[in-house]
């Protein structure tokens, strides 16, 4: 038994279930069911959502592995397939290496094109207008906006800028083509197109992973993707707040 393989093959399914947006408890439990799959008498594991500490003990040889997590985003399709990948180990009766080039496929499959990810985001918008009580005209505005928004969104995060960076541009030309769609006459009620459009960069992934690590007993994971929602909601303030009271200081109005 190669336990230093066994140990990098169930880091590696955590590092790409962490890297996919999955909870803290789900990554743990994850990597512990491939390393008892493969016969590791104790096998323990703590995940962040910045970094992966799994130990094992097989025989008196304890092995140990810290993995750093640097790219985080929300892909739940992996999250399905890593875990289902582990509960089947046994039955399918894969070998470390079969695994790791499981593994390997599963991190290299493409998400949505920019395309088809544009497309719905702008949908998303529209519905939420809607949701709020906007008329089919703000709608029609937020469509566009959510077009133009999780463009930018798509290339800062290729540029490699930080998310709060990113969250904070898009809010504030998310504000400003709001402003333009007001005075073109394009919608009427410019907090129902700016609420509606900024739904697109609500960390809804992160507060619910936040709540559910808290309640599941993780409580580091839980506060530092508290933290990381705190401050995405931080820079949409920043960025729409700066538009618009430019704009108002500016002009003297909307």
């Amino acid at each position: 038994m190669d336990i230093n393989s066994i140990l990098q093959v169930s880091a590696y399914a955590g590092k790409i279930m962490l890297e996919s947006g999955a909870e803290a408890y789900r990554v743990e439990e994850t990597m512990n069911r491939i390393c008892k799959s493969f016969g590791i008498e104790v096998a323990d594991s703590y995940a962040t959502p910045t970094v992966i500490v799994a130990s094992v003990s097989h025989e008196g040889e304890i092995k140990s592995l810290v993995v750093r997590i640097s790219n985080r985003s929300v892909d739940l399709q992996k999250i399905h397939k890593v875990n289902d990948l582990a509960r089947n180990i046994v039955k399918d009766k894969y070998n470390v290496k079969e695994l790791k080039n499981k593994l390997n496929e599963i991190e290299k499959e493409k998400r949505y094109s920019n395309k088809v990810t544009i497309t719905f985001s702008a949908i998303g918008a529209f519905g939420f207008v809607f949701l709020f009580g906007g008329s089919i005209k703000d709608a029609i505005a937020a469509f566009f906006i959510g077009i133009v928004v999780k463009y930018f969104s798509i290339k800062g995060e290729n540029m490699g800028l930080n998310s709060f960076f990113i969250s904070s541009i898009c809010a504030g030309i998310l504000a400003f083509l709001a402003i333009i769609s007001i005075k073109v006459g394009l919608a009427f009620d410019i907090d129902k197109v700016i609420i509606g459009s900024i739904m697109l960069l609500v960390p809804g992934l992160a507060i619910t992973n936040a709540i559910r690590d808290t309640v599941a007993g993780d409580l580091v994971s839980g506060l530092a993707r508290g933290a990381e929602a705190f401050l995405t909601a931080i820079a949409v303030a920043i960025g729409t707040g700066v538009v618009l009271s430019f704009w108002i200081g500016t002009f003297g109005g909307i």
